[in-house]
């Protein structure tokens, strides 16, 4: 026994080294009277007058795997300061595989184990024991737990399961941490590496065991490699003209790692550039891209310097003495002068002036400079296009604006155009300003009253009522607080009727000033109100109001104000009314029917020679005897005597020596028409005296050339039967009616012989 408890402790020592881990915060304590090895000392009770030392050493108990012994294998003892050896304490085991891996002596408390254990199976066991009283079956203190270890002895040979390996190993690794790493190994010069690994067994109950393997092992990227600049300064030129927001450059730092350590983050050192560059990362490149915060001026400065840092987005703690993971570098961006436009000195002007203020008035002006290093003139134009090009004009040189038209507020009262101002130099380059012109209201209309009233007043009227409230209007843009005063006109306020009396809230009442009003003696009044405004100049109108009398009842109700209310006291009814004006209504249709006719009968007479004048149209009534009748009545009749007159002289030209009068020879009866009429155009052509050139002369004559030859009755054949209709024929369709018609009668009359 004395040899195996030593053997025990020899392999305790060997593998665990005497370490020992309590499992309760006690201090470990070894009493002075305890000799044997392996012994748990449970705590006593506690008593009130004496301190109950700790007697337990031991919280582990150690057993070897594989134990090959015939009697079952020691492990411990357990012991409590109160068992005396009197055997009054019963020791009891619980937990992991008690009763069937280890046992215990109830009286003596030791602990054995009871088959072969294999630590590969389990590496250890947590049991718990107690100190009972036998007689009373209490416990004598609390219940401790404590662990059985397993120690291991090489029974297994080294076995590599799965081969070739492949391992992954950070770069620059330090020798020693981890044993497979070689010195110096970093990805960015080999990134693969290939070991020969052999595994022995130096010793062991089944002697020495080896095995072998190759493992490949693959450096995975650290961070260790801060980005840098390939060089020191960069330059940059920008123009002038470039937009705000736009990409105007690009820098980059190089990063040999990979992956996302090699992911850089750039920042604009604070400086000259900080409020009008930034830089962005792109990444796609991992280049810096810097970009435009605000606009560009060349004219006031032309040159910008400020430094540029790179950094690692990731860095790795374990390489932060290898010193600072950042570079910087200068960037000096040069600012490229373009040829601008003009700017105006404001983004809006806004001017007024008077409404009929006199044409060419001057009433403002607009600036506009180029900017540029040799400055160019300017010259300025009126945007056509806008609505105020007709009313104003702009001098080309010094930019004033003058009035071009009258300006009426009522009818415009503001105007907005636009300018455009443009260089000499180059008159593709503009720019434009709004222009806005307010037209200020001058005091030119008079107030006026607002609307047209009907006022009535009773005949029982008193002094003193208020029979209408009367307000006025202002077709100028009245200013705020504008006043209007009524009166009367001072020529009505001698003997007056009625009277204003001004509210001096822009209203006035129309009050009468008399004991009653009578219709029959007067029904209608007017009253003049004058009615001033307040703006200057002070405009006043005098405005009539019309006041009929009317008949009301004792409450004031006006009952009627018509013309027939006048009459009806007289007695005269409505019906009587209405006759008598019917019978003026046919009186007035007579006399003028009268007048009519007698007007009709004057222009029947014969035209006298002072109604002979142009566009006249001389007729005469007598048929006569047919065309070729000429001497069935006089001739002579075609004019008529009355209107000759001796010593007749044209009125349409003035002649230039008195022309005697003409003599006529006289006609003979037996004169052919035609003679007549020729002689009597020779006469009007060669008579100065003859009615005004523009007068229509009509000298119809058919004679003997008509192809229906004389239509009268004159020289006809006795009998209708000795007359031949065929000829109607020949005359065409106009006269195929009459053919037919006396055709028809021919038939007839040959069938009424036959």
């Amino acid at each position: 026994m004395l040899t195996r408890n030593c053997l025990f402790l020899l392999l305790w020592v060997l593998f665990d080294g005497g370490l020992l881990i309590p499992l309760q915060p006690q201090p470990q304590q070894t009493l002075a009277t305890e000799s044997r090895e392996n012994v748990i000392h449970l705590p006593g009770r506690q008593s009130h007058f004496h301190r109950v030392k700790r007697g337990w050493v031991w919280n582990q108990f150690f057993v070897l795997e594989e134990y090959m012994g015939s009697e079952p294998q020691y492990v411990g003892k357990l012991h409590s300061d109160l068992d005396k050896g009197e055997g009054a304490v019963k020791y009891t085991l619980s937990g992991d595989g008690a009763g069937t891996v280890f046992t215990i002596d109830e009286t003596t408390g030791d602990i054995h184990a009871i088959r072969s254990l294999d630590r590969e199976e389990k590496p250890f066991y947590t049991l718990r024991a107690q100190a009972v009283d036998i007689e009373t079956r209490k416990p004598l203190e609390p219940e401790s737990e404590f662990i059985i270890k397993v120690q291991d002895i090489n029974d297994n040979e080294p076995k590599f399961l799965d081969g070739p390996y492949v391992a992954s190993v950070p770069e620059m690794s330090p020798v020693g941490v981890i044993r497979t790493a070689l010195p110096n190994m970093d990805r960015e010069v080999k990134e693969q590496y290939q070991v020969l690994i052999q595994a022995k067994d130096m010793g062991g109950q089944l002697g020495g065991l080896a095995g072998t393997t190759i493992v490949n092992i693959t450096l995975t990227d650290v961070n260790d490699n801060p980005p840098r600049f390939p060089k020191s300064i960069f330059h940059l030129k920008v123009p002038e003209s470039s937009p705000v927001g736009s990409a105007i450059g690009r820098i980059r730092a190089v990063d040999p790692d990979f992956g996302k350590n090699a992911e850089i983050e750039y920042n604009i050192v604070p400086g000259d550039g900080g409020n009008l560059f930034d830089i962005v990362t792109d990444e796609d490149t991992q280049e810096g891209v810097i970009k435009l915060k605000k606009p560009l001026d060349f004219e006031t400065k032309k040159a910008y310097t400020f430094k540029v840092e790179a950094s690692n987005l990731h860095l790795d703690h374990r390489f932060h003495s290898m010193g600072p993971f950042k570079d910087t570098a200068t960037l000096k961006i040069s600012v490229l002068d373009v040829d601008e436009p003009p700017v105006f000195s404001k983004p809006l002007y806004t001017m007024e002036v008077y409404e009929d203020t006199p044409v060419g008035t001057i009433i403002g002006a607009v600036t506009a400079q180029d900017l540029d290093v040799g400055s160019s003139a300017v010259r300025y134009f009126i945007d056509w296009k806008s609505d105020g090009d007709s009313y104003f004009t702009i001098d080309g040189n010094e930019g004033t604006i003058a009035t071009n038209e009258l300006l009426d507020r009522e009818s415009t009262s503001q105007y907005n155009f636009s300018i455009i101002a443009s260089k000499v130099s180059n008159p593709l380059l503009t720019s434009k300003v709004n222009v806005l012109i307010n037209v200020l209201d001058v005091n030119e209309f008079p107030p006026e009253i607002s609307v047209p009233y009907d006022t009535a007043v009773c005949e029982n009227a008193k002094p003193g009522q208020i029979i209408q409230i009367v307000s006025a209007a202002d077709r100028d843009l009245s200013p705020a607080g504008q006043q209007f005063a009524f009166r009367v006109s001072p020529e009505a306020a001698i003997k007056p009727n009625f009277t204003v009396r001004d509210f001096r809230n822009n209203t006035a009442g129309i009050e009468t000033r008399r004991n009653g009003y009578s219709r029959r003696q007067q029904e209608l009044y007017f009253l003049p109100v004058v009615i001033e405004d307040s703006s200057y100049p002070i405009q006043s109108s005098t405005n009539t109001m019309t006041i009929r009398v009317c008949r009301c009842d004792s409450d004031g109700t006006i009952l009627s104000c018509n013309v027939e209310a006048i009459f009806l006291p007289v007695g005269l009814s409505t019906g009587a009314l209405i006759a008598i004006l019917l019978c003026i209504v046919i009186l007035l249709a007579i006399v003028v029917l009268y007048v009519a006719l007698r007007r009709q009968k004057k222009k029947d007479t014969l035209m006298t020679s002072k109604e002979d004048i142009r566009d006249n149209v001389i007729h005469y009534d007598d048929e006569g005897g047919g065309e070729e009748d000429t001497q069935a009545f006089d001739i002579g009749a075609l004019r008529n005597p009355k209107v000759i007159e001796d010593n007749k002289i044209r009125r349409d030209i003035k002649p230039d020596s008195l022309c005697l009068p003409r003599q006529r020879p006289a006609v003979e009866d037996n004169t052919d028409i035609r003679d007549f009429i020729n002689q009597r155009l020779q006469e009007n052509d060669l008579d100065p005296t003859a009615p005004p050139y523009d007068s229509l002369a009509t000298y119809a004559y058919e004679g003997n050339g008509s192809v229906a030859e004389s239509l009268s009755s004159i020289d006809s054949l006795t009998t209708e039967a000795d007359q031949d209709y065929d000829f109607l024929t020949d005359w065409g369709p106009r006269f195929k009616v009459l053919a037919d018609m006396f055709g028809e009668e021919e038939s007839h009359l040959g069938e009424s012989e036959s």
